[in-house]
């Protein structure tokens, strides 16, 4: 058994590719992060951590993790302590600074609970999604309203809701960051807003794959929730989505939500895995 470190995602992807892609969505968040890492190089502000752990089958669990985020990770079903314990004491060789882990729940947990054992530094369950993927819208377009890409009219907008957006997520956000955010997806128009005499709700489209493509920050005001805005926010982006050519919609939804995944389900994603986000205490 060893273990991998990789300098870059180009030859990271070309290692786990093939592995990730044989259940494209439930890896979609690492094969995604790996093709932005790999398209947009000039975002990187901290080089990533990617590893694998190997053994004489081939690849057993693998990492990748863009500071300060948390790491991210894929494994094989089953039993995986002894690699769990190889990587997480190779990343404190290294010295990374690893604020938690999310995967598949399996996988996440193991790596979570093999932290603590080895770290004593106790970890915590943050979040748990469920993962989405869809194939066919199964409801109606709208009668009234109409999906279109944010411009940069909306850039303040757009801002101000991706702000709130992640406050409602994590309770917390870099306002900077989520401003600049905003202002480089508009400009690669990936934000789009449902608009029914004025803007009512917003969804993106984000990290494609191979196969498909994710929807995420999906927010609509309180004002304007219960109304069927997100219902065909999400709809229509995610029907556009496919009839440009991508074969499958990926989106990951809050458990602790549970009108938000009726809602998902009723546009049609069906459920493909859980992902567990744990927390580490900080050392110290």
């Amino acid at each position: 058994m060893q273990v991998r470190t990789y300098t870059n995602a180009k030859d990271f992807l070309k290692d786990t590719q093939s592995p990730l892609e044989s259940n494209e969505a439930a890896n979609s968040l690492m094969l995604g992060i790996c093709g932005q890492l790999i398209r947009q190089p000039e975002r990187i502000r901290t080089a990533p951590c990617l590893k694998v752990v190997e053994d004489q089958r081939g690849l057993v669990l693998a990492a990748l993790m863009t500071p300060p985020h948390k790491l991210v990770v894929y494994g094989h079903q089953g039993d995986l302590a002894r690699e769990a314990r190889a990587l997480v004491e190779d990343l404190l060789a290294e010295g990374w600074q690893v604020p938690g882990v999310l995967g598949p729940s399996a996988v996440a947990q193991q790596v979570a609970d093999v932290w603590t054992e080895v770290t004593d530094r106790p970890h915590q369950l943050e979040r748990r999604q469920s993962v989405y993927k869809l194939t066919e819208v199964k409801i109606p377009a709208p009668e009234r309203g109409r999906l279109r890409s944010a411009t940069e009219a909306d850039l303040p907008l757009a801002a101000q809701w991706n702000v709130k957006f992640t406050m409602d997520i994590f309770g917390h956000t870099d306002r900077e960051e989520a401003e600049q955010a905003a202002r480089f997806r508009i400009g690669r128009e990936d934000i789009f807003l449902w608009d029914d005499e004025g803007p009512l709700s917003m969804a993106m489209k984000n990290r494609p794959t191979t196969n498909g493509i994710s929807v995420s920050l999906v927010y609509t005001p309180p004002q304007w929730r219960c109304r069927g805005y997100g219902t065909a926010c999400v709809g229509e982006l995610s029907r556009m989505l496919l009839e440009t050519g991508c074969k499958s919609c990926v989106l990951f939804c809050d458990l602790a939500n549970p009108a938000a995944n009726r809602v998902y389900q009723k546009i049609g994603y069906q459920p493909v895995c859980v992902y567990d986000e744990y927390a580490f205490q900080a050392e110290g």
